[in-house]
């Protein structure tokens, strides 16, 4: 890794408090953080992170889609010449409903810091460095996300214009309604021949690196999901009259399958596979009638398709077996299904070696939740840095990462900066 001037943590992680703070303080709502796709809260955040990103040095332009883009031209663009490769950095800024402050705005932020710091100590290196700042990550406006990543990374479904937020509007007016252009989207695919690499910082929206006492870690791969709707038909009956051996209760056929579901969960734990059950509804619900429809929800996540694969395999099998001892019908329905993404090899040795570099541990963990990196993984090898944030928590306003943890995210993207290949 190629060594730069000393950097000054405590000074970067002042910096990029301060424009966290700036942005949390961007809010559709009084005392809380609600950012949301293409409303002028999010106009608001595009402009101050554009101002941000022209101080920084940065040449500045916004896509059809409303993703800024900030943009540090190679040495050799300098001097005139086209098709650069890019390194490209970022996250996104809208927010959940009553979000906290630094999921999303932290990798845009970090991002934007390490270009400024490129800047003014090199001028410009071998490679480009683009920042961006992608509007919509959440979906908590519009059924749909991944949107502006989507359209970058060149995979934008025409369709997803027709959607309609929970008010109404359409994808498509309200992108008119902002100042975005439908009609030109395609123009803000990356060019694959230019495109090096991804690189995102993101808070761990876990609790591994705090349990470890490391600050950073280096993500293996964004987890492959598959939400399933389970229905469970059993039997009405009284429940002082029907005798336990003759019931056909779809709730404690459910139950057993419930305890399947976190047995496998459990059973591949070495591959970062989470399985959980976060919604159930029951009839005909009354303290005196056995359960006779069941309906719930499984959430099964791991960072390798063919190991998430080989667990539907086995709770189908579970659910069918279970429903024949129990004389009850049971049927699984897939509702939602992204594949797993993996974090290419050497760019986790970039990121590894930048940690060390600030004298921390380079922890390999898997991302559980769903990112940017995802869309971008069909543009460019894509690499992903965690930062510890206190209890694993996130989307809540009680999310928090210390000063200093993220003077030391910046600092380790700028030391992989210097050090990339291009």
């Amino acid at each position: 890794m190629t060594a730069g001037p000393i950097l000054d943590i405590e000074a970067l992680g002042r910096r990029a408090e301060a424009m966290i703070r700036a942005l949390a303080a961007i809010s559709a709502e009084e005392g809380r953080i609600t950012r949301l796709y293409l409303t002028p809260e999010h106009r608001r955040a595009a402009d101050l992170v554009a101002s941000w990103m022209q101080a920084a040095g940065l040449v500045v332009s916004e896509d059809a889609l409303g993703t800024v883009r900030g943009r540090l031209p190679a040495e050799a663009e300098r001097q005139g010449a086209n098709g650069a490769r890019r390194l490209l950095l970022g996250s996104h800024i809208d927010t959940v409903i009553d979000a906290g402050a630094y999921d999303g705005n932290l990798g845009v932020v970090a991002g934007i810091l390490a270009a400024e710091h490129i800047a003014r100590s090199r001028g410009a290196m071998p490679f480009g460095i683009d920042v961006l700042a992608f509007g919509d990550e959440e979906g908590s406006r519009f059924p749909a996300t991944l949107l502006c990543s989507g359209a970058v990374a060149g995979h934008f479904d025409p369709g997803a214009l027709a959607v309609e937020s929970v008010d109404g509007i359409t994808l498509e007016a309200a992108l008119r309604a902002y100042g975005g252009d439908p009609g030109a989207i395609a123009q803000a695919a990356c060019d694959p021949a230019e495109a090096a690499a991804y690189v995102e910082v993101h808070i761990e929206q876990g609790p591994v690196l705090e349990a470890e006492g490391e600050a950073l870690g280096v993500v293996t791969a964004i987890a492959g999901q598959t939400r399933l709707s389970v229905t469970v038909v059993g039997e009405a009956g009284h429940a002082g009259t029907v005798p336990m051996a003759l019931r056909r209760d779809a709730l404690a056929a459910s139950a057993e399958i419930m305890g399947l579901v976190e047995a496998i969960g459990r059973d591949n734990a070495a591959d970062f596979t989470v399985a959980t059950v976060g919604k159930l509804t029951l009839s005909p619900g009354a303290s005196n009638v056995i359960p006779a429809r069941v309906v719930f929800t499984v959430d099964l996540r791991s960072q390798t398709d063919t190991v998430r694969e080989a667990a539907l395999t086995r709770l189908r099998d579970g659910v069918e077996a279970i429903a024949a001892r129990r004389r009850v019908t049971a049927w699984m329905e897939r509702v939602h299904e992204v594949g797993a993404t993996a974090c290419d090899a050497g760019l986790q040795a970039g990121l590894g070696a930048a940690i060390e570099a600030g004298g921390g541990r380079a922890l390999r963990l898997a991302s559980g939740a769903g990112h940017d990196g995802q869309a971008m993984g069909r543009l460019c090898p894509i690499a992903m840095l965690f930062v510890r944030c206190r209890g694993g928590v996130s989307h809540n306003p009680a999310e928090f990462v210390s000063t200093a943890d993220m003077g030391r995210a910046v600092a380790a993207l700028i030391r992989f900066v210097e050090g990339f290949g291009g």
